[in-house]
């Protein structure tokens, strides 16, 4: 018998993201819908952004792979873990736990490992087994099922999970001491945003009661393409409670869109407004202008040859940007980003209490 811990409604919430996943990594469904695109306001003029190349010197990090065996639950945990290649003092390192969008891995969206880690910081990357990168191998007529098996509510705890003991295991490892603790941030894509929107302190409902799954030692939040919470109610109720700090990254053109459903930017949008509004916790959302679902991928060339790697480059500078302002509140180049880069973005906005 499958799980079902949230009720159906959260079921919708796990088919969302499965959709999404669809249109990041099979070629018979495109992101064609349209999306109304906000004009950015006009600025002052400022030196265009240094021109940055998507890969990173290998010379500035290391990279290891871990593989974990979560004996409780008996289920694999695998992880790629990006270190700063200069050596760290005990306690100097903030830290990035990544959460892949669903057919993913741990070798996915590395153009964020590699420079996290050239910049300063650890990124562990986690692999979820029940929604990872094996439901493309098989039948492809089998493959549908696959995938209705990794929309189940268990898989969608399970994933929160995963982040909890790979971040458990990682602190008790030799290289755990290395850490900052005060600076742990989730981040995500797709159903790895809602895996971090449920770590971060989004609260949904499990027969008629609040059911949180939030880890205090998150500190912060990146959301990348964040499906909304479907059939769980009011988004305002799900997610007014997050008192940390997030990033909401998406582009006009983020679409989610197979026959008879379609999420768009007004989705993304929505998100962004509900979150922490009775915490008044600090927010910033940008929107980039056209791209796609799946350009925030590791995939090349999906939302224009040439657009694919910008949008890559300032996704990653804008969310060092942000990370950096946390421990000071101070968001000086979180705006300098907004106006350097104001040609790729249709939208941006940061509110900070």
């Amino acid at each position: 018998m499958k799980n079902n811990h949230f009720s159906g409604g959260y079921r919708h919430l796990t088919m969302a993201c499965l959709t999404g996943a669809l249109v990041a990594c099979a070629t018979t469904f495109g992101a064609t819908g349209v999306c109304a695109q906000e004009s950015h306001p006009s600025v002052p003029n400022v030196a265009p952004p240094i021109s940055e190349a998507l890969e990173v010197d290998a010379a500035l990090f290391t990279v290891q792979s871990l593989d974990w065996f979560d004996v409780q639950r008996q289920r694999q945990v695998p992880a790629k873990l990006y270190l700063p290649a200069a050596e760290a003092a005990a306690g100097s390192l903030p830290l990035v736990v990544f959460s892949h969008g669903i057919g993913g891995s741990r070798d996915g969206y590395s153009y964020l490992g590699r420079y996290f880690a050239a910049h300063g910081y650890g990124s562990l990357h986690v692999q979820h087994v029940g929604s990872d990168r094996q439901l493309w191998l098989g039948n492809l007529f089998t493959l549908p099922a696959r995938l209705s098996n990794a929309a189940q509510d268990s898989e969608a705890v399970n994933r929160v999970q995963d982040l909890r003991y790979a971040l458990d295991k990682l602190l008790a490892s030799q290289e755990g001491a290395l850490f900052d603790t005060r600076r742990i941030a989730a981040a995500g894509h797709s159903y790895g945003a809602n895996t971090t929107m449920l770590m971060a302190g989004a609260q949904v409902e499990q027969q008629g009661q609040k059911m949180s799954l939030r880890d205090s030692r998150i500190t912060a939040a990146i959301l990348l393409s964040a499906p909304p919470f479907y059939g769980m109610g009011d988004p305002g109720k799900i997610l007014a409670g997050i008192d940390v700090p997030t990033l909401h990254i998406t582009a006009t053109d983020d679409v989610i869109q197979i026959p008879g459903y379609v999420s768009g930017l007004q989705d993304r949008l929505d998100i962004f407004k509900a979150m922490g509004s009775k915490r008044a916790a600090p927010k910033v959302l940008a929107v980039f202008r056209d791209g796609s679902h799946s350009i925030f991928t590791d995939r090349a060339g999906t939302g224009g040859l040439n657009l694919n790697p910008r949008v890559k480059v300032a996704t990653r500078q804008l969310a060092l940007a942000f990370l950096n302002g946390i421990p000071a509140s101070n968001y000086m180049a979180v705006d300098e980003w907004s106006l350097s880069h104001a040609d790729l973005v249709a939208a941006f906005e940061k509110r900070v209490p």
